[in-house]
C-alpha cells in the first residue's frame, strides 16, 4: 500500500482479511451456541440490578432501541499492540489487530485457546524519512487508515445492517456497533472519545502550548508523568527494607513467591502485579506512616473491587467509597515524597490514569464488569499470534508476518476439519443444540463441552483447557457441603509411629493432644476402642486440596487450591505449613472463625490381619492444626483493617519451648 506525500524507508505492506467476513465465521460458530446471548436483558439478584457481560449493560439497551424491530446487535470489541519478537538483535516487531465480538460469554473471551478472539489484520510497522517529531504522527494516521481499510465492510454493517446466520443456522438481521477498542499495553478500556471532544482538548492545550511547536504541543498533550503505587512505596519504605519483606514470606503453591525481591524487576506482568497486591498492604505495616499504609491500602481495594466478574449498585459504591478514602489520604504520599519525577520530589497528582478511575462507575452500567476488557488474555495472544510463530519461520525481515498468516491459517482450518471430521465420522449432528444446564460448571471450553455432551468417548481428542476436576463427586465434603477435600490415594508416610511423628514434624505435644482427643470423643459419642495409639501406625500427607464454588456463580466450580503441610527439612528447617481459617465450637456452642496452621495430615492405619475396628472419629483423615490467637482487630488499627495473629509459646515438662493450642479435628471439618 501507498502513503501519499511521505516517503518510507521500508515498502507498506499490509496483511489482512474483511472484519466482517470474521464476524459473520464468529456469529455463526456451532461451537457457541450455549455461549452467545442475541438479546440485551436485566439480572436482578435481591431487588438489585447486576452488571456482567454488555448485554446486561445499559449500552446494550440504548443500542437496540435505535435497531428496527427484531434486528440483533453485534458488539464489536476491537483490540491491537505491537510487540517486539526479537530479544537482543534485529529489531523486529509485529502489530496485530484482534477482534471478537460481545455476544460471546466473557469467560469464552477470556480464555485465548478458544478461539473468541480472531486476528483480522498485521498492520505495517512503517519508519518514515521525515523528521523525528512528526514519526509518531504519521504512524498514527498510518495505522487508522489500514483500520478503514479492514473494517470499512464492518462499518456498512453497523450502518445500514447486514444478514448473518447464528449458530442455530438462523438467518438474523444484525448491526455491528463498536463498542470498545482496547489498547493491550495497559489493559485500561478508555472512555469514548467523539469529535467535539478532541478538538475541544487540542483547543485547550493551544492555549498553553504553541500547536506548531510540535515538541512542547506533544508534551502538554500527554500531560503528567504517570506514576505508580509500588514506586511511591519503594520510596517510603526503601528497597532493601520492601525486598527483605517480600523475601521472608512463606511459599504457596499457586503465588509467586519473590525469593529475590521485588524492587529489582523492571518489567511485570498482570500476574506478577496481582500477586504482589496480595501482600502489599500487610508488607508495609510498621515501616510505613498510617496515613500513607491507608491510601495504599484504598487504591488496593479499588484494584481488587473492580477484577468482581458481576457489579450492583452496593459494590459500585464501595469501590466509589475505596477511591473517596485514597483521595483523602493520598497526601500522606506527598507527605512521604514519594511522588518523584526527573525533576525530584512532586508535590501533585496530575496523572491520566488516576483521573481515568473515575470514569469506573458509568462504564461498568454503560458497558458490563471491567474485567471483560481485561490485557491479561490478549496479552497472550501477542505471544501466540506473534512470539511463538516467529520462531518457526525462517526470521528473514522479508517476509517472516507471511509465513506467521500461512501458519495460522493451516492451524485453524486443522482445528476446523478435525472437529468436522469427528463429528461426520460418528454420524452427530453439526448443529450444536441449545442445553441448559443446570448442573455445576467446571469447563468453559465450548468445543469440549459439545463433544462431551454428544461424543463423551473422544473428549481426549479436543484441544484447550481443560475442565476443573470436581472434587465434589469423590472427595470428602465438609459439613455443610460447599467445601470439597481431596487426598490421594497413596500417603506420602504409609506407616509412621507416634515417635516418629513426634520427631519427623517436631510436635512434642502430639501424643498428649492425640490422647485428649480420643478421650473428649469416646465420651461424646460413646464410641470405644480397644486400639492402642501408642503402639499403632499412621499414614501421613504433605499436602491435600480444597475446593469450594464461585462467589458470584454459585454454579461454577474453581480450581482446587493447595494446603500445605511438609515436615522440617533443610530447604524449610521449620516446615512448609499454610494457614487455614476453621470454624470452632466455643464453649457456648456458637461456630466461630479461628486461624489455624496445618501442622500434620494423617490417618490411623488397622493392619490387614487384626480385627480391630476403629471408632467413627478415627475412621478418616484427622488433621493436626496449631492456633494462631488474635492480638488486635481491624478497629484498633484502622490503616490496615486486618485481624493481626500471632504464634503462642509456652514451655513443656521438659523446658522445651513449644506452640499451644494444639488441636486436632476431621478433615470433613468446616474449614
Amino acid at each position: 500500500m501507498e502513503f501519499t506525500g511521505y516517503k518510507t524507508t521500508y515498502p507498506l505492506q499490509l496483511i489482512w482479511r474483511d472484519a466482517l467476513e470474521v464476524v459473520k465465521q464468529l456469529f455463526g460458530d456451532p461451537v457457541f451456541a450455549n455461549h452467545i446471548t442475541f438479546q440485551p436483558h436485566v439480572v436482578d439478584i435481591g431487588g438489585q440490578r447486576e452488571y456482567g457481560d454488555y448485554m446486561s449493560a445499559n449500552m446494550a439497551w440504548k443500542i437496540q432501541d435505535h435497531l428496527p424491530v427484531g434486528a440483533t446487535q453485534v458488539p464489536i470489541i476491537l483490540g491491537s499492540d505491537k510487540t517486539p519478537v526479537t530479544r537482543t538483535t534485529g529489531g523486529l516487531e509485529m502489530h496485530p489487530l484482534f477482534i471478537t465480538i460481545g455476544n460471546l460469554d466473557s469467560e469464552v473471551r477470556s480464555k485465548a485457546t478458544l478461539r473468541a478472539w480472531r486476528c483480522i489484520a498485521y498492520m505495517p510497522i512503517a519508519k518514515f524519512r521525515v523528521h523525528p517529531d512528526y514519526q509518531s504522527i504519521l504512524q498514527a494516521r498510518l495505522w487508522h487508515k489500514c483500520v478503514d481499510l479492514v473494517c470499512a465492510n464492518l462499518k456498512i454493517a453497523a450502518k445500514n445492517g447486514c444478514f448473518m446466520p447464528d449458530p442455530s443456522r438462523y438467518i438474523r438481521y444484525v448491526f455491528t456497533p463498536l463498542i470498545a477498542h482496547a489498547n493491550f499495553g495497559d489493559g485500561v478500556l478508555y472512555p469514548p472519545r467523539t469529535g467535539q471532544h478532541t478538538l475541544r482538548l487540542i483547543y485547550e492545550i493551544s492555549q498553553e502550548a504553541d500547536p506548531w511547536d510540535l515538541d512542547k504541543f506533544q508534551k502538554a498533550a500527554k500531560a503528567f508523568f504517570a506514576d505508580h503505587p509500588l514506586n511511591w512505596i519503594k520510596e517510603t519504605v526503601g528497597k532493601p527494607e520492601l525486598d527483605a519483606r517480600f523475601m521472608v514470606q512463606h511459599k504457596r503453591v499457586g503465588t509467586r513467591h519473590f525469593t529475590k525481591g521485588v524492587t529489582h524487576v523492571n518489567q511485570m506482568t498482570g500476574r506478577e502485579h496481582r500477586d504482589i497486591q496480595r501482600t502489599i498492604v500487610a508488607s508495609i505495616a510498621g515501616v510505613a506512616p498510617p496515613r500513607f499504609i491507608r491510601a495504599i491500602r484504598a487504591l488496593v481495594e479499588f484494584i481488587y473491587l473492580s477484577q468482581n466478574p458481576v457489579h450492583s449498585p452496593d459494590s459500585l459504591q464501595s469501590m466509589a467509597q475505596a477511591l473517596s478514602d485514597f483521595h483523602v489520604f493520598k497526601d500522606a504520599i506527598v507527605d512521604a515524597e514519594a511522588r518523584r519525577g526527573k525533576k525530584g520530589v512532586k508535590e501533585d497528582f496530575f496523572i491520566p490514569k488516576l483521573e481515568l478511575l473515575q470514569s469506573f462507575g458509568g462504564t461498568v452500567e454503560r458497558l458490563g464488569t471491567l474485567m471483560q476488557f481485561s490485557a491479561d488474555m490478549t496479552e497472550h495472544l501477542l505471544i501466540t499470534h506473534c512470539k511463538h510463530l516467529f520462531g518457526r519461520t525462517n526470521r528473514r525481515s522479508t517476509d517472516f508476518t507471511e509465513q506467521c498468516v500461512r501458519i495460522l491459517n493451516r492451524q485453524e482450518s486443522m482445528e476446523l476439519f478435525n472437529l468436522y471430521a469427528l463429528f461426520y465420522s460418528r454420524g452427530a449432528s453439526l448443529v450444536n443444540a441449545i442445553c441448559m444446564e443446570d448442573e455445576e460448571v467446571t469447563t468453559v471450553n465450548p468445543a469440549l463441552s459439545w463433544v462431551s455432551r454428544v461424543l463423551p468417548d473422544e473428549a481426549h481428542s479436543v484441544h484447550g483447557p481443560r475442565p476443573v476436576r470436581n472434587h465434589f463427586l469423590k472427595g470428602i465434603l465438609s459439613g455443610d457441603a460447599h467445601t470439597a477435600f481431596h487426598l490421594t490415594s497413596t500417603p506420602d508416610f504409609k506407616a509412621l509411629t507416634p515417635i516418629a511423628i513426634e520427631t519427623k514434624y517436631s510436635l512434642v505435644n502430639f501424643n498428649r493432644a492425640l490422647s485428649q482427643f480420643i478421650n473428649q470423643l469416646s465420651l461424646l459419642t460413646g464410641e470405644h476402642t480397644r486400639w492402642d495409639y501408642k503402639y499403632g501406625r499412621f499414614c501421613a500427607w504433605n499436602k491435600f486440596r480444597l475446593q469450594l464454588h464461585s462467589a458470584f456463580q454459585p454454579r461454577v466450580i474453581m480450581p482446587s487450591r493447595v494446603i500445605q503441610a511438609y515436615p522440617p527439612s533443610d530447604a524449610f528447617p521449620l516446615g512448609n505449613c499454610d494457614a487455614v481459617l476453621i470454624n470452632v465450637m466455643d464453649d457456648d456452642g456458637q461456630s466461630t472463625s479461628r486461624v489455624a496452621q496445618v501442622r500434620l495430615i494423617f490417618q490411623p492405619k488397622i493392619p490387614g490381619t487384626s480385627d480391630l475396628v476403629l471408632p467413627t472419629f478415627l475412621s478418616g483423615p484427622l488433621l493436626y492444626v496449631q492456633f494462631f490467637h488474635f492480638v488486635a482487630n481491624p478497629s484498633d488499627r484502622p490503616e490496615l483493617a486486618m485481624w493481626t495473629v500471632e504464634r503462642t509459646y509456652t514451655m513443656d515438662q521438659h523446658g522445651r519451648r513449644c506452640r499451644r493450642k494444639d488441636f486436632f479435628g476431621h478433615l470433613f471439618g468446616e474449614l
